[in-house]
C-alpha cells in the first residue's frame, strides 16, 4: 500500500511541474477519456522516475561523493536535475506524452517534486498517524 501512495504522490508532484513553462503533458483529448489518460501518463512517469531514482541516484551519490562533499550538498540539486531530464527522455522512448526541454526545466522540475512530494508524504505520515 505505501508504494502506491508513493507513486500517486509522485505522480501528483509530476502534474504540478507541468505548470512550469519547458516541461509538458501531451493534450490527450477531452473529456472523460484524456483526463484518464493523463492520469494513466503521469503513474507511467511516476514509476519511470521512481525507477530512475532507485537505480541511477545511489550510483551518482557514490561516484559523485567529493562534489557533494565540496559543494555543500548543492551537487544533489544538478544530480536530481539530470535524473527528472532523463525520465522525460525515457518517457519519450515510451512514447508517453511528457516531455521535459532542457536541463532548467529539469532543474526547476526537480524541485517542485521534491518539494511537494516532501510535503504531501508527511500530511499523509501525519494522517495515517493520527487514526493508529
Amino acid at each position: 500500500m505505501a508504494l502506491v501512495v508513493h507513486i500517486l504522490i509522485t505522480a501528483v508532484a509530476v502534474w504540478l511541474t507541468t505548470a512550469l513553462p519547458g516541461i509538458t503533458l501531451g493534450d490527450q483529448g477531452a473529456g472523460t477519456e484524456g483526463v484518464a489518460a493523463q492520469a494513466l501518463t503521469l503513474l507511467v512517469v511516476a514509476v519511470v522516475f521512481g525507477v530512475v531514482n532507485a537505480v541511477l541516484k545511489p550510483v551518482a551519490k557514490t561516484l559523485g561523493c567529493l562534489l557533494y562533499v565540496l559543494t555543500l550538498g548543492l551537487f544533489g540539486l544538478v544530480v536530481n536535475a539530470l535524473l527528472f531530464w532523463l525520465t522525460g527522455w525515457i518517457a519519450g522512448r515510451l512514447e508517453l506524452p511528457f516531455h521535459v526541454d532542457g536541463f532548467w526545466a529539469a532543474f526547476w522540475g526537480a524541485i517542485i517534486v521534491t518539494v511537494v512530494s516532501s510535503v504531501l508524504h508527511g500530511i499523509v505520515r501525519r494522517t495515517t498517524s493520527i487514526g493508529d
